[in-house]
């Protein structure tokens, strides 16, 4: 027993009870946070100087850099923020205004503006405000009210107000809104005259048509400054108001809007129609070479010139050359008349297809109806036949033939008064006399080229005794009265065929319409002559491909011819495109216009005219 009471004592003296086991422990951890704060706190401290420093180091800095900004550097800088905040107002040279010959207004300079919001100086509420310029600007109250929350200043709510809309949000004496004027040139017609006017852009700088061409004529001596702005004191710019549309002199064309109108809807409709490339279709006064329709297809809207396709920037009636083909045949029958190489009563054998060496030449319709045999020089143009017009030019000396192609012009611009006209192409004289198929093709409209107002300008010679006039789209600068007080200088006509020659071809080209390939241009009661085209395009390989370009030339009243009317069709599709079928009927509609407005009286009597 005494044994077993000495090992549990002698267990418990080895075994520290739990008391000393908890106070060791807590001497233990009093011992060390005794000594952790300062190690821990010794690095703290020097990051914070560190911090402190820098942060006073910065500060310093920056006000260094205030005082000189300010001390030094502080007018130009107040200056550069002016210049900055101040919407610079260029002085612009004003322009005339370019009207037609009725005095319908193409172009003409206004004064449009800005608006701006600035929701911070608004005095009354944003839905206020929002309900009041909501009719004026022909935005919704909700989306205006959306955009005055977005930010509080130099929200632009529209670039392009009227006079009389900004008129209408200066009467309304809101605060917070912001009026800036600028010059710009407006084209009330819109498309309908672009190619022919041209436009003025943003800068104030003319780009293409007679905007360009005309730049000094146009252009007023005194310039215009855009009218200076100034706050009211309800916050709403007030500005000197005035339009500068009414100027002493305007800058008269010959073109007539309602036939223009006329002239280029229906071409439209014919370009789409045939699924065309483009077109163009001319009127002219044939005594004068006055332009009444200049109408191109593709076109564009001057005042969003912007978005257009650049290609519609070119008027390709002046600017692109192309193979009139049949439409020429007339002049060439003139000139054969002209030299006494034929006379009007003469017989020519068709034998419907002809070889120069390599080279076929056939009538369009050879497949369906071969050789024609003995044909007048009249059904020679009813029939269009190729292979006749051959055996015709084929009795005029090559150098002869050459010598006239020259006086008619062909390598020369006609000097028509708009911008980037092309000079047509003509082959060189040794190869044209040396190369029997050069005389051979041209007889036939073929081998050279030319643009559609040079065609028309010969076409207006067989409808005007045979005289060579200037074709032009400008009057001149008139006075409100409309008196000319300047008009551009113009070559005198210069006479390339007599009379005669002139109306016997014109009477051959009666014959076209009232019998011949021409008969889709019939217009009952009047004597109308002319001449269908159907070419072939020359691809960029220099052959001729598949592509056509149809074209279709009447001449009116032939008892008293006086108008032009020439269409031009370039690639329609489809097989049964052809100068008969797609411009001759475009022509025709034309000249239904023409005679209403220009008051042509139905000819008395409308029975063909008797062969010469």
């Amino acid at each position: 027993m005494a044994s077993s009471a000495t090992s549990s004592r002698s267990r418990k003296a080895r075994r520290p009870s739990r008391l000393q086991s908890r106070r060791r422990g807590k001497q233990t951890s009093s011992h060390r946070q005794s000594k952790s704060p300062t190690r821990a706190h010794q690095p703290t401290r020097v990051r914070a100087l560190m911090v402190w420093g820098i942060l006073m180091l910065g500060i310093v800095a920056l006000g260094v850099r205030l005082g000189h900004l300010q001390l030094r550097q502080g007018t130009a800088l107040a200056e550069m923020a002016r210049q900055q905040q101040t919407i610079p107002q260029t002085p612009r040279q004003t322009r005339r205004s370019i009207v037609d010959r009725q005095g319908n207004v193409l172009a003409v300079d206004r004064m449009i503006y800005t608006l701006y919001a600035h929701p911070v100086l608004f005095k009354q509420p944003i839905e206020a405000t929002a309900a009041a310029l909501a009719p004026i600007l022909e935005q919704p109250v909700e989306e205006l009210q959306n955009r005055f929350k977005q930010q509080e200043s130099g929200i632009q709510l529209s670039t392009e107000l009227t006079e009389e809309a900004a008129a209408r949000v200066r009467d309304l004496r809101l605060d917070g809104l912001e009026l800036t004027p600028q010059q710009q040139r407006f084209y009330p017609q819109q498309q309908l005259f672009a190619p022919i006017v041209g436009f003025v852009n943003v800068e104030g700088i003319p780009q293409t048509g007679l905007e360009a061409a005309f730049e000094e004529k146009l252009l007023v001596n005194d310039p215009v400054q855009a009218p200076e702005t100034a706050s009211s004191a309800s916050g709403t710019e007030e500005v000197a108001t005035g339009s500068k549309a009414d100027l002493p002199l305007k800058f008269q064309l010959t073109l007539d809007s309602r036939l223009q109108r006329v002239a280029q809807q229906e071409l439209e409709n014919t370009v789409s129609k045939h699924g065309a490339k483009r077109g163009t279709a001319l009127v002219m006064d044939a005594r004068s070479g006055e332009m009444l329709a200049f109408a191109v297809s593709p076109t564009y809207d001057p005042n969003r010139y912007y978005e257009a396709d650049i290609k519609a920037f070119r008027n390709w009636a002046v600017s692109d050359l192309y193979e009139p083909g049949s439409t020429f045949k007339p002049i060439n029958i003139a000139i054969a008349l002209e030299v006494g190489a034929i006379a009007s009563e003469d017989s020519i054998y068709d034998q419907g297809r002809l070889q120069f060496g390599q080279w076929t030449i056939q009538n369009s319709d050879f497949s369906s109806v071969g050789g024609r045999g003995p044909l007048s020089i009249t059904d020679v143009l009813k029939y269009s036949s190729n292979v006749g017009m051959v055996h015709i030019m084929d009795r005029v000396r090559s150098a002869t033939y050459f010598d006239w192609l020259q006086r008619l012009g062909l390598g020369r611009p006609t000097g028509i008064d708009l911008p980037s006209e092309a000079t047509g192409q003509l082959k060189e004289r040794d190869q044209f006399i040396n190369s029997a198929v050069e005389s051979a093709t041209t007889a036939f409209g073929q081998g050279f080229a030319l643009t559609p107002i040079q065609l028309l300008q010969l076409q207006a010679t067989l409808a005007n005794g045979g005289k060579l006039v200037t074709p032009h789209v400008v009057r001149g600068l008139v006075d409100n009265q409309g008196t000319l007080q300047w008009q551009p200088d113009r070559p005198t006509p210069k006479t390339l065929f007599s009379p005669d020659t002139a109306q016997s071809v014109l009477n051959m080209m009666e014959m076209v319409v009232s019998e011949g390939t021409g008969q889709p241009a019939q217009l009952k009661g009047y004597r109308i002559g002319g001449k269908t085209g159907t070419a072939q395009k020359v691809t960029a390989s220099g052959v001729y491909g598949n592509g056509r370009i149809t074209s279709f030339v009447g001449i009116l009243p032939v008892d008293d011819p006086r108008y032009v009317v020439l269409a031009v069709i370039d690639e329609p599709w489809g097989d049964n495109a052809y100068g008969s079928t797609v411009a001759a009927p475009l022509v025709k509609k034309i000249t239904e216009s023409l005679v209403v407005i220009e008051g042509l009286a139905p000819t008395a009597s409308t029975e063909k005219a008797a062969e010469p």
